[in-house]
């Protein structure tokens, strides 16, 4: 996949359904697994997109031969200015800001001694990828995320 798409509204851009095809590997073990789902990007109740979504993801995640469901819940708010958003967990604890305005953006999240770096690539109207690289004592993984829009 080559180019970046700048998006010039992020909240417009990431509205509606997609469908999700992630993998996991474990780069200390060399475990490897997959999620296989959907997620949802709607309008938090009673707001309107300007004041915000709320991202759904649900699916399938494989893991050393074992699927189980899966799901999480985010909140992505305006973050200033339309290309930009404020992501939250489901809790309203900060994660990450998200600025897509030239198509491309990396992302720091601390968790505990663990460091969280996301790099988000939008490749056209209809596709973007999150690759979530986690390092520290207690993890060494590569997370590879990518979203295709359902029409």
């Amino acid at each position: 996949m080559a180019g970046f798409r700048p998006v010039s509204d992020v909240l417009a851009y990431l509205a509606g359904s997609w469908q999700v095809e992630r993998s996991v590997r474990d780069l200390a073990s060399g475990a490897a697994g997959a999620f296989s789902g959907t997620t949802v990007f709607e309008r938090l109740d009673g707001s309107s997109r300007s004041e915000g979504l709320l991202h759904r993801e649900s699916g399938t995640f494989t893991w050393q031969g074992v699927a189980r469901p899966a799901e999480r819940t985010l909140r992505f708010l305006p973050g200033g200015a339309p290309g930009r958003a404020d992501v939250r967990f489901a809790d309203g604890r900060p994660f990450h800001d998200l600025d897509l305005t030239s198509g491309r953006y990396v992302a720091d999240h601390p968790c505990s001694a663990d460091l969280y770096r996301g790099e988000f690539t939008v490749y056209d109207v209809d596709r973007w990828r999150t690759v979530w690289r986690v390092g520290g004592p207690a993890k060494d993984l590569v997370l590879t995320t990518d979203y295709t829009r359902s029409y």
